[in-house]
């Protein structure tokens, strides 16, 4: 499977700060490149791409030094930005993620993906759940209530690519986590600031689950223990 690293937005809720987001360093190393180090170890995953735009040159300069593989679109809104990215992609499925996600594992991606059932499913977002959220200290800016509980959407999703470009309506599962390296969006400085604290710590993660289910319906279609009882990986740990 393809993934889709989102870094052309103008980060505009991070506020003037002199260092575009993607750009920004938790752990000694900027989120974007966090995000793609994750990928690029995942099992599932054959190719990253990383978008970026007028709003991200410092980034675009920074990734192509590194030799991660980028495409530049117009910036202006996720869906252009989206659009441009999938015509030059060429798998059925895309995994799209965005680059604000400095707590981001291998693990947790590969969890994501043998839970994505091609074929199957035609699209899957990974949602966590809101208390976990908050306990870290973060307020969610949206909520999306399902069975009684209410989640947070953690920007990672599976998508079909051409179903997309089509502009088809595409039925969506929900993966239903309490992962904390799911957890944080870095959009604004309190929650940079989070990052760097969290990421050299040892955070053990809550027992859970991860269920699936279709669209609004309600149906459960699949539930087990996904949770891994090994200390979060800080820094200089797995896989970075």
């Amino acid at each position: 499977m393809e993934a889709l690293v989102n870094a052309g937005g103008k980060g505009s809720r991070m506020g003037a700060c002199g260092i575009e987001k993607p750009m920004q360093p938790v752990g000694g190393i900027p989120t974007v490149m966090r995000v793609v180090k994750a990928l690029e170890a995942s099992r599932h995953i054959s190719r990253v791409l990383v978008s970026v735009s007028d709003n991200t040159l410092t980034t675009e300069d920074y990734l192509g030094s590194m030799g991660v593989e980028t495409i530049r679109t117009s910036g202006e809104s996720f869906m252009d930005d989206l659009h441009t990215a999938f015509e030059a992609m060429s798998g059925e499925y895309v995994l799209t993620c965005p680059s604000d996600l400095p707590l981001l594992t291998t693990d947790v991606i590969d969890l994501f993906a043998e839970f994505f059932v091609p074929g199957e499913m035609e699209s899957a977002i990974a949602v966590v759940d809101e208390e976990t959220v908050r306990k870290i200290g973060i307020t969610p800016s949206y909520t999306r209530e399902d069975e009684g509980r209410n989640w947070v959407l953690s920007g990672i999703c599976i998508m079909n690519r051409e179903g997309t470009l089509r502009g088809d309506y595409l039925e969506e599962r929900l993966f239903k986590t309490d992962r904390i390296d799911l957890s944080v969006n870095v959009n604004t400085q309190e929650e940079l600031r989070l990052a760097r604290g969290l990421i050299g710590s040892p955070i053990k993660r809550r027992p859970g689950k991860w269920c699936c289910h279709r669209g609004t319906l309600g149906i459960v279609l699949a539930s087990a223990n996904c949770l891994d009882p090994r200390p979060y990986p800080n820094a200089a740990g797995n896989p970075f």
